[in-house]
């Protein structure tokens, strides 16, 4: 398959550029997989497609405040923006300066220091000095890392608004985007009708943002990211197949994580990086259903969605969705597969 296959026409203007006021407040378009059908709905609806004893299947990713602006000795300016964590000293990162970077470079935000000490390929490791916490150097100087099609500086609302209300475990420079349309109030709903809760974690990298491109989508390599399933999360997911009930992912970080740790059959508790790239053709181990935003035209996200439920299907519930103008990507309204 071409990535071409992939494309739809995406007015500038659909691209929410601010969240809803209320986390609730976005529409769910629901598409039956099977059928091709769709129908225009709010997001609290999601609770008819629930029944009792199905499984949600959460990321617990937490976004960290990942782009920095520091000055060389100079004075130039120096954008850091964190990829990953090593530990509390060391990250692997990206940075953007008038100048290629040179190592051992000192990069002052007023007293604390960071310093790029090797070269990962286009990015670097950098190392906070004199014990500084990265931890601290974020909490002080960090701004949340918006996506590029988010033309807008980040504002005080976004440290609240570009994180779910779950997020617990640091390491995210990108949302699951699909879990910001859940509050406190609409978790309890569903808890109350008996549906039962997982989380996994995977820490979302600026690689998702990147686009494919090969033109045959056989030959994209997908990035790497780190997650967690815990033996926990895989025995709710085993007991629930069991029961025949659906295990249901709340994004398309979820499916990574499950579908990574069912690469033997039946899930298994994984801990480590994956490049999984799932597109048509894929037969999905353990996901039953997906709630996920709406994504990037030639995207591998929308080519996750197609392999969930035709590409035919997605691309026509994509063109409704233009015709009745629901809002897309991180801060945009949700999409529920059946």
């Amino acid at each position: 398959m071409k990535k071409s296959d992939f494309n739809f026409e995406l007015p500038k203007d659909l691209i929410a550029q601010h969240p809803t006021k209320e986390r609730t407040q976005s529409r769910l378009l629901a598409l039956d997989k099977n059928s091709g059908k769709t129908q225009d709905l709010h997001f609290p609806d999601i609770i008819d497609f629930l029944n009792p004893g199905d499984l949600l299947v959460f990321n617990n990713t937490k976004v960290i405040p990942a782009r920095l602006f520091g000055q060389k000795t100079t004075g130039g300016k120096v954008e850091v923006f964190i990829e990953r964590l090593l530990d509390d000293n060391s990250a692997i990162a990206f940075l953007k300066t008038s100048k290629k970077p040179q190592l051992g470079m000192p990069i002052y935000f007023d007293d604390l220091i960071l310093k790029p000490t090797a070269r990962k390929g286009m990015f670097y490791l950098v190392e906070t000095q004199d014990n500084t916490s990265l931890t601290e150097l974020m909490d002080n100087y960090g701004h949340m890392p918006l996506p590029p099609y988010i033309q807008r500086e980040n504002e005080l609302g976004d440290k609240d608004r570009y994180q779910t209300v779950y997020a617990q475990e640091k390491g995210a420079v990108a949302a699951p985007t699909a879990g910001l349309h859940f509050d406190e109030s609409l978790l309890q709903t569903i808890k109350d009708k008996g549906v039962n809760t997982a989380f996994v974690t995977l820490h979302v990298g600026a690689g998702t943002f990147q686009p494919v491109k090969t033109d045959s989508i056989n030959d994209h390599i997908m990035h790497k990211e780190w997650l967690q399933v815990t033996a926990e999360v895989a025995e709710l997911v085993k007991k629930t197949k069991a029961n025949g009930n659906k295990v249901i992912a709340v994004g398309t970080t979820a499916v990574r994580c499950l579908e990574t740790a069912a690469k033997d059959e039946e899930i298994q508790p994984y801990t480590g990086d994956t490049n999984i790239f799932i597109y048509p053709g894929y037969e999905f181990k353990v996901v039953d259903s997906l709630l996920t935003n709406f994504h990037l035209p030639e995207s591998t996200l929308i080519m996750l969605v197609s392999a969930k439920c035709g590409r035919e299907n997605t691309l026509k519930a994509y063109q409704h969705a233009v015709e009745k103008e629901y809002r897309f990507f991180s801060y945009g309204d949700a999409m529920f597969i059946s």
